[in-house]
């Protein structure tokens, strides 16, 4: 892998973002308004229970962990969405460049995005609510490691989505990650979910991070079962998004859907 391209693709993501504010729009405005929405609403549960603090520690650490795996999806499966708003897949396709070196050089953009995106949120929270995502300590580590693989895996699925049915597709870019809001218990526990979505809930390895961040946040150490299974999870769910990502673009190559869907 050649580090100057890779280097490459992130100065040419950087000025494509400089260029167009309106893409910083996910990175900026959106940990913002999640800090201040969900700090507001566990200072008001917790007025109405007499826990203030607790309440709104629980929601910030869950929203700021939260946007740890939405900046890291959003981030790649954007980067790629770039080069088909542009129509500029075409001209990456016969150029030397290789597909790993395209996307670690997105990846790595794209984790400056991310550490703009969540520390805005960490300094909203401490500003207005007094709290500090350091309170999580060295388990911030691997919790956030294992977000930022969940992450990733999820854009090579929505990269595979595009390359197969097009840019319709790019939807999905924030779609799954709606999903995985709920669906992961970073407010609550899965078992106030109802029946049916418990066994789709335990099944992704986002709902095991929250669950060990609640356990933290709540004054216990580190769960580490319940991080080794969400590092399963999270190493399982990438294999397949390779292997689904690696069938469309073959595909995509095959059947010659560069002039049909870029």
């Amino acid at each position: 892998m050649n580090a100057d391209r890779v280097l490459a693709i992130s100065r040419r993501q950087f000025y494509v973002l400089w260029r167009a504010p309106q893409r910083w729009f996910d990175m900026v405005v959106w940990p913002v308004v999640d800090a201040v929405l969900f700090g507001a609403i566990g200072i008001y549960f917790g007025q109405q229970q007499g826990g203030t603090a607790a309440s709104v520690a629980f929601l910030l650490s869950g929203i700021i962990l939260f946007h740890v795996v939405f900046q890291a999806e959003v981030s790649v499966a954007t980067g790629f969405l770039e080069e088909t708003w542009s129509s500029n897949l075409l001209n990456l396709m016969v150029t030397p460049l290789s597909e790993l070196e395209y996307g670690a050089g997105v990846a790595l953009f794209g984790l400056a995005k991310l550490l703009i995106g969540v520390s805005l949120a960490a300094v909203v929270a401490f500003a207005l609510f007094a709290f500090e995502i350091t309170s999580l300590g060295l388990s911030l580590i691997p919790l956030a490691a294992v977000l930022i693989v969940v992450g990733w895996a999820v854009a090579l699925v929505v990269i595979g989505l595009i390359l197969r049915v097009g840019q319709g597709a790019e939807m999905m870019t924030w779609g799954f990650i709606a999903l995985l809001l709920p669906l992961s218990g970073i407010f609550y526990p899965v078992r106030a979910l109802p029946d049916v979505l418990q066994p789709i809930a335990q099944a992704l390895p986002t709902t095991h991070v929250f669950a060990a961040a609640h356990k933290v946040v709540n004054g216990h150490p580190l769960p580490w079962g319940e991080v080794g299974i969400a590092a399963g999870g999270a190493v399982a769910l990438s294999a397949l998004s390779v292997w689904y990502m690696t069938r469309m673009l073959a595909t995509f190559r095959k059947r010659g859907y560069i002039s049909r869907h870029m």
